[in-house]
């Protein structure tokens, strides 16, 4: 249900207010606030109506519909930093991914990976893993191109420098750094005709590739893309 100005700047004082009391919480770290349990019961309402739905592109489309929903919530969380736990948050940044909304994702993560936050309990990886994965196979897949691919991919790889992250998954994300760049997907140019690119753009790329085959030599799958930017900038 969409909320007047009103109601949306009421939602966003009391998350303000929850998440500041949720940093000086007690042991257990409990998040409190009624803004916070109103946007969980929510939560859960929109679960349940996505669990209805089998076709992932029919619920990309849904979250779509209700990330505005949370907005006013966010805000008001997004103004206290370091946050502590928060479901919302967790679960939001991962549906903003899913429906292609990385204008909403990208603050989000910056958050959750500052504040610690853990992914939502299907997940059985941690937060940076669940970024650097789900920005990686967006651009791998075409989800997410052109400039936007590039400043996305950029500001992952800025985000999680620090994060012990699995590094086939490193790999994956470095390869889509590269590939970003180059304007190329799973879907089109698989053989990618260098000579289309400038050299600048060619030589751009060429260290995330490089640097995916290193973390995964097995299995990046850039060992040809490699071999063609190499040829074309000793040209």
């Amino acid at each position: 249900m969409r909320q007047t100005p009103a109601q949306a700047h009421y939602v966003r004082t009391m998350a303000a207010m929850a998440a500041s009391a949720a940093v000086a919480a007690d042991d257990h770290g409990e998040t409190v606030g009624t803004a916070y349990d109103l946007q969980r019961a929510q939560l859960h309402q929109h679960r349940i109506a996505l669990g209805n739905i089998k076709s992932n592109e029919r619920k990309a489309e849904a979250k779509r519909a209700v990330l505005p929903e949370y907005d006013a919530y966010l805000a008001g969380v997004l103004e206290t930093k370091p946050g502590s736990q928060d479901e919302v948050v967790a679960t939001i940044l991962v549906w903003a991914i899913d429906a292609g909304d990385y204008v909403r994702a990208m603050p989000l993560a910056e958050y959750a990976l500052a504040s610690g936050i853990t992914p939502p309990d299907h997940y059985k990886r941690d937060m940076a893993s669940v970024v650097q994965e789900e920005i990686a196979d967006a651009v791998l897949a075409g989800r997410l191109s052109g400039q936007d691919a590039v400043a996305v991919t950029q500001r992952v790889l800025e985000l999680t420098a620090g994060a012990d992250t699995h590094d086939q998954i490193k790999a994956k994300l470095h390869k889509a750094a590269g590939w970003a760049i180059l304007g190329k997907t799973n879907s089109t140019d698989v053989a990618m005709d260098t000579k289309g690119r400038t050299l600048q753009v060619c030589s751009a790329a060429l260290p995330y590739l490089q640097r995916a085959m290193e973390l995964d030599p097995a299995k990046a799958g850039v060992k040809k893309d490699i071999e063609r930017l190499e040829q074309r900038l000793k040209k």
